[in-house]
């Protein structure tokens, strides 16, 4: 009998890896990370203000970690943002397409146009029930004051 021939596989060894990527320190020679270079921490930081992982921005442990405490650090001192608010486009008006209205769109201004009175109702009562008792105060207080002159 013969052996069947055995089949080729991916290199498990190089099957991820691809080139390595060099550290932007390393490129520049930097040797200490100050939290206030922030034109340089801003290269190791994402649009949205993370912190880039190594095997993105290329450093190893020690750098990295480096890296990770100065950004921290300015992110303290109101240097580096925490967070970045990325605003995008929505569709303002949904598209229904073929469906066209859902036929609700009548009753829902409808109910926010009763809402809306009922709101205004309520706000002039308050209002009037308030007046009465300010004026039945100023009575009394002005009865009060004729009663001690009189006296």
């Amino acid at each position: 009998m013969a052996k069947a021939a055995p089949k080729r596989g991916k290199n498990k060894d190089n099957a991820r890896r691809s080139k390595k990527k060099i550290s932007v320190l390393a490129q520049e020679k930097v040797d200490y990370v100050d939290y206030k270079d922030i034109n340089l921490l801003r290269r190791f930081m994402s649009d949205r203000a993370k912190i880039r992982a190594r095997r993105v921005s290329g450093n190893d442990s020690q750098q990295q970690k480096e890296i990770a405490r100065a950004i921290k650090n300015a992110r303290e001192m109101a240097l580096l943002p925490y967070t970045n608010r990325v605003t995008t486009q929505r569709g303002g008006g949904r598209d229904r397409g073929d469906r066209g209205d859902r036929g609700d769109r009548g009753l829902r201004l409808e109910n926010a146009e009763i809402r809306e009175t009922e709101t205004v109702d309520v706000i002039e009562e308050t209002f009037t029930e308030v007046a009465a008792v300010e004026i039945d105060m100023v009575e009394t207080e002005a009865v009060e004051t004729a009663s001690e002159v009189t006296e």
